[in-house]
């Protein structure tokens, strides 16, 4: 397989409150520099949409909020290193990656 160059193009499904908020569609097309990692998937969401910095990813820290997961190719990616290549599908734009808002209660 020849290595590809230039930017990924990237699919990321967003819950209805962030893509309420970005004033987006849920499904959105982002093209993201390589290596696909959730780092650079994050910074060209939120380059794209000013909106959602900070709801997915504290800014101080830059860790994923709490209540926030990452999911895609049917594997949680939520503890992943940041920095971390994401599956080859997502890099190719086969398979969305899914941010989810996770429910808490008691």
């Amino acid at each position: 397989m020849a290595v590809q160059t230039g930017p990924a193009t990237v699919r990321v499904v967003l819950p209805y409150p962030l893509y309420t908020l970005a004033q987006c569609a849920a499904e959105l097309t982002l093209h993201v520099p390589r290596p696909v990692t959730l780092t650079r998937v994050i910074d060209a969401l939120e380059a794209a949409h000013p909106r959602l910095a900070g709801a997915v990813r504290d800014r101080a820290t830059g860790r994923r909020r709490p209540l926030v997961r990452f999911y895609a190719c049917q594997r949680d990616l939520s503890n992943l290193d940041p920095g971390d290549d994401l599956p080859d599908a997502v890099a190719e734009g086969r398979e969305p990656l899914l941010v989810v808002g996770a429910i808490a209660g008691g």
